[in-house]
């Protein structure tokens, strides 16, 4: 009887600790769970890396750069203007552009010899390089259109786009402005290269107080 009785008292002692291993298991489980779901959330909802193919986005970002965009801002708020933002191709949607929105809906905007004009104010662009004029795609709306050489009003929920290397852009002086629904993030911050990392839209354009050209009637 005295083994028996030593197993006998054994046994809750083996399952006790078995119990407390599978306690211990689940949590760390849980916790494992949570915090993969917090980050599929996160990345999901929230940020998105970008890569930069090219130099439309040049001197702000160049080719190669690796960035973390805001997916949540606008949720929240619409896009505004010197926002370097992230938005679907306009020729094919499986791709993204980069760009930085110029141009807000209802407002007018003119673009002639290389200068921009929204509702008859001079836009001032400090992020652009004062050494490389525009040579090219610079006049909008586009020669040729009946309005050319006058103002054109941004239609509701759309927005004029260029990028900051205006003489190797595609932009909305070749596509038009683009619908609210097509921006998909705000670019944010810079990751690679590394003496490079920091926020990339500190640099906005502002306008002139004073009109600089007749706004259309």
């Amino acid at each position: 009887m005295g083994p028996l009785r030593r197993l006998a008292g054994s046994v809750p002692e083996v399952f006790g600790l078995r119990l407390n291993g599978s306690r211990s298991f689940l949590t760390e489980a849980a916790e494992v769970i949570v915090l993969a779901l917090g980050l599929y959330l996160v990345i999901t909802f929230a940020i998105q890396t970008v890569h930069v193919i090219g130099l439309s986005m040049y001197p702000s970002l160049n080719d190669n750069d690796y960035l973390v965009a805001n997916k949540l801002d606008y949720r929240l708020h619409p896009p505004q203007r010197g926002d370097i933002i992230i938005m679907r191709d306009p020729f094919d949607s499986s791709k993204d552009f980069i760009k930085r929105v110029i141009a807000m809906p209802g407002e007018e905007l003119l673009i002639k010899d290389g200068h921009v004009y929204i509702n008859g104010h001079l836009l001032n662009e400090p992020y652009l390089r004062s050494d490389e004029p525009w040579n090219n795609n610079g006049n909008w709306p586009p020669p040729g259109s009946v309005d050319a050489g006058k103002p054109r009003v941004i239609p509701p929920n759309q927005y004029f786009v260029m990028g900051d290397n205006r003489n190797a852009s595609s932009d909305s002086r070749v596509f038009g402005p683009v619908a609210r629904d097509r921006i998909e993030a705000r670019a944010w911050l810079r990751i690679w290269p590394l003496p490079k990392m920091g926020t990339v839209d500190q640099v906005k354009p502002t306008l002139e107080t004073s009109s600089s050209l007749p706004v259309a009637a």
